[in-house]
């Protein structure tokens, strides 16, 4: 069931919230499952006791929680998204999305490669002045996928007017891991379901050309576009897995997000029903762990926890629960004396403001 947007002012004010919401919640999520990630699910419980981890694990002396290379990469797509609709709205010019992700991604790859903003190239001709290629604490390597690399580094931008037909992408066509799917919420807080689900599908294709690689990209979009809409979870992952049966190639990615849906129904949520969907390593098992935790507990913290301790890609799994979760109950319904202590707390907020400024729907009382 849709959730009422009663007055203009009100429906600014709860998508701007699921827009921050959306973005922290991930990062939280990140910052949970990032020291964990590649832990067995027994060594976990020997470190932290039978529960797992129950917040947030701190290195060293630090009192701020590291966030991966799955938060980077998504601030780096929303700061494209930001760009692209400006020059569409600034100077009428429409269709140059994929080359500014492309570029993101570029610049992101400088602060994998680089010691810090000193050192990095000059950003590209258009790049936002004072943006996060300027930020010093994103300078840090944090377990970045080889796809995303190896494919940032291969400087292709996708055609945005080519149809997605399930075959082989031109970027490492045999990679399917979670690099592109953890990456791809933004595109479902800019733009309406259909447009979110192709435009992160085509964006998923600049380091991952396995057709699930970039259908559980596309997946993870339209399920946020249709939270932010007004969707209940379940209503966006039954939605999305009818748009899914649109495109050719995408059983793989389905099967997946149904298992999920069926095993959150079973209710009674453990850590081997989450790891009997996989380890979160490739794409649509990251992509359904995310959905079952957002699904199977009403409770957000419960959600977060249950969906990095399990012995695989935690901060992934715990990345796409979170962005789910902070698009479905915006920033307020996230754990606050958690969120404070994220690391970029206050930049990926603004940077969420910003988004939330520049594509809120035009009439808030029907989002998108």
């Amino acid at each position: 069931m849709n959730e009422p947007w009663v007055s203009s002012l009100e429906g600014e004010a709860v998508y701007r919230a699921r827009v921050r919401g959306c973005l922290l919640g991930g990062a939280l999520g990140d910052a949970l499952g990032y020291p964990i990630e590649f832990s067995s699910l027994d060594r976990i419980r020997a470190a932290h006791g039978e529960r797992g981890v129950t917040g947030l694990v701190f290195h060293g002396d630090s009192t701020v929680a590291r966030i991966s290379d799955d938060t980077q990469m998504t601030l780096f797509t929303t700061e494209a998204i930001i760009q692209a609709h400006q020059r569409e709205r600034l100077k009428g010019i429409g269709g140059g999305w994929a080359l500014l992700v492309r570029w993101a991604y570029e610049r992101w790859l400088e602060t994998q490669n680089k010691p810090g903003p000193e050192q990095a190239a000059p950003p590209q001709s258009g790049a936002p002045e004072g943006g996060l290629i300027s930020q010093a604490w994103l300078y840090a390597r944090r377990a970045p996928g080889n796809a995303c690399l190896s494919g940032a580094a291969q400087m292709y931008a996708p055609d945005p007017l080519l149809a997605l037909d399930g075959k082989p992408g031109q970027v490492n066509p045999e990679s399917k891991g979670c690099g592109a799917v953890m990456r791809s919420a933004p595109f479902g807080l800019a733009n309406p379901a259909d447009a979110a689900f192709a435009m992160a599908a085509r964006a998923a294709q600049i380091t991952h050309g396995h057709p699930t690689g970039y259908y559980a990209a596309g997946a993870l979009a339209a399920i946020v576009a249709y939270v932010v809409a007004g969707d209940s979870l379940e209503g966006a992952v039954l939605r999305t897995l009818r748009l899914l049966q649109r495109h050719p190639g995408h059983e793989e990615t389905s099967a997946a997000l149904t298992e999920a849906v069926d095993l959150a129904e079973e209710g009674s949520p453990t850590a081997e029903k989450v790891e009997s969907l996989g380890a979160g390593w490739v794409a649509e098992e990251a992509l359904a762990i995310g959905v079952y935790c957002a699904l199977v507990t009403p409770s957000v913290k419960d959600a977060l926890l249950l969906s990095v301790n399990h012995s695989g890609d935690s901060d992934s799994t715990g990345s796409l629960c979170g962005n789910i979760l902070g698009a479905r109950h915006g920033d307020v319904g996230l754990p606050h004396t958690w969120v404070e202590r994220v690391e970029g707390r206050d930049r990926i907020a603004a940077l969420a403001d910003d988004l939330a400024a520049e594509c809120a729907p035009s009439d808030p009382s029907k989002p998108f």
